[in-house]
């Protein structure tokens, strides 16, 4: 099946011709490794990655993805969601990140434990190649999830094609996949812990209330509930931090309050603009 093809046929939907180029390049990789396995997140890369490979014919592929307290439900819910509309073979599964002291302590590289006990259980399970969502983007990030990857031998075929994030939206456009399309970023929740400060399972599910009743409370996209060292913040895109009233802020504040475990003693709680993986420690100096 070619996509494009079927796209335009039925829609009269004719792509930027740089997005047909790397939709049919995505193809034409896919049907050359032809048996694989894709770890889905339920974030948009590793949706549209497996959406893409599940429509295409002669291919053998499944689909896996991990349950953990640092996974939002939402997003557990959005990939059986689409396993069930898209006919995936998906297993979901716990691969015991949260059985492992090294990632339960939060250093700095906490990523490379999480993915490597993914890409392990994998491994295990499945003799076949695995592919990731990892897109061109992410390589001039601080990703340690990465040495998980290249230990088991994971390909990451928007990295091999040339695909970046805008391109992985326009083709998540181009197929409909509007939902898809406007999905904020959303890394596990265990990224709102500042470095060095111990992942919590309560903690995680509190964080996890508060952004998206936030989310839904002030109409917004972008927030981050951040535990530090020194309190709570909330991130949120500048211009919604500057429209902000001092009425909003309390409402905020007190909503909070009533989410965090008991056994918090947290009391601070401050507001700031957003800014990627502001909870790694180096990056609060």
């Amino acid at each position: 099946m070619n996509l494009i093809e079927v796209m335009e046929s039925d829609s009269n939907q004719i792509p930027e011709q740089s997005t047909k180029s790397k939709l049919s390049q995505l193809q034409s990789w896919l049907e050359s490794i032809n048996t694989f396995v894709i770890a889905v997140s339920g974030g948009i890369d590793s949706m549209l990655l497996s959406v893409v490979a599940g429509r295409l014919d002669n291919i053998n592929v499944s689909m896996v993805h991990a349950v953990s307290p640092a996974v939002p439900e939402h997003a557990t819910n959005r990939v059986q969601r689409y396993a069930q509309n898209e006919n995936w073979q998906l297993t979901i599964c716990d691969t015991g990140e949260f059985r492992n002291e090294q990632y339960m302590n939060n250093p700095v590289d906490r990523c490379y434990y999480c993915k490597f006990n993914l890409y392990q259980y994998i491994d295990r399970k499945v003799n076949v190649q695995i592919l990731s969502g990892t897109n061109q983007d992410d390589l001039g990030d601080f990703r340690p999830g990465l040495k998980a990857a290249d230990q088991h031998a994971v390909r990451h075929p928007y990295v091999e094609v040339g695909i970046d994030k805008a391109t992985i939206r326009n083709i998540a456009r181009f197929l409909n996949l509007h939902e898809l399309s406007e999905l904020p970023a959303s890394p596990c929740l265990s990224s709102r812990v500042e470095t060095g400060i111990r992942i919590d399972g309560d903690w995680l599910k509190a964080i996890d209330v508060i952004e998206q009743t936030i989310r839904h409370s002030q109409h917004v996209d972008t927030v981050r509930c951040r535990v530090r060292r020194k309190g709570i913040v909330v991130e949120l895109a500048a211009d919604m931090l500057s429209s902000l009233d001092d009425g909003q802020r309390r409402e905020i504040e007190l909503m909070v309050q009533a989410a965090l475990p008991k056994k918090s003693g947290y009391h601070s709680i401050s507001f700031k603009e957003y800014r990627m993986g502001s909870a790694f420690v180096q990056m609060n100096r």
